[in-house]
């Protein structure tokens, strides 16, 4: 596994620093099976109260994406590399059928990985499928609309590039927008 670490916020990331995430981080290559190239991206933070880390596996297949916050920075690498683990413990079965779906592979996760008992499954159902009909507006109508309908995320087309655009509000309080190639 790669492991790529970076700093943010003035951080600079000391030799003891990067080899504490390395290690910790590098764990997870263990999980995988070993003929997938795996690139772990890890971003660090500092703010005035806390630290915060930020884990990103891109994949062919998915992105495995865990972010904690804690009073220091080997805290939170700590927190961010369990939180990994229990999202691929939980969901190993269904990413297995999901790759040997796509590509004829038994097995995306190393044999050892693969041997543990799988926890009870926490699973959600599709339980509605709705169509809607993308309205032409501005960000600032979107953003309007979402608060009106009181929901998380808003889907439209942006009349200034004619996209569609998914807009969604972040943890901060901030808007965020997502749209399609």
């Amino acid at each position: 596994m790669k492991i790529n670490i970076r700093g943010k916020n003035k951080l600079e990331i000391t030799p003891a620093l990067r080899a504490y995430a390395e290690e910790k981080v590098g764990k997870l290559a263990g999980l995988f099976n070993p003929r997938h190239e795996i690139t772990a991206h890890v971003l660090c933070k500092v703010y005035d109260s806390h630290h915060a880390v930020e884990v990103t596996i891109p994949t062919k297949h998915l992105i495995l994406r865990a972010e904690s916050e804690a009073d220091t920075m080997y805290a939170a690498i700590d927190l961010v590399v369990d939180k990994l683990e229990r999202q691929l413990k939980k969901y190993k079965s269904r990413i297995n059928s999901i790759v040997k779906k796509r590509e004829g592979i038994g097995n995306y996760f190393s044999e050892q990985f693969n041997s543990q008992e799988d926890p009870k499954p926490d699973l959600k159902a599709l339980v509605r499928n709705k169509e809607i009909e993308l309205t032409k507006m501005s960000v600032d109508e979107a953003i309007l609309q979402m608060e009106l309908l009181g929901h998380d995320f808003f889907l439209f087309l942006n009349e200034e590039n004619h996209k569609v655009t998914l807009i969604y509000q972040r943890h901060d309080g901030n808007y965020a927008t997502i749209e399609v190639k």
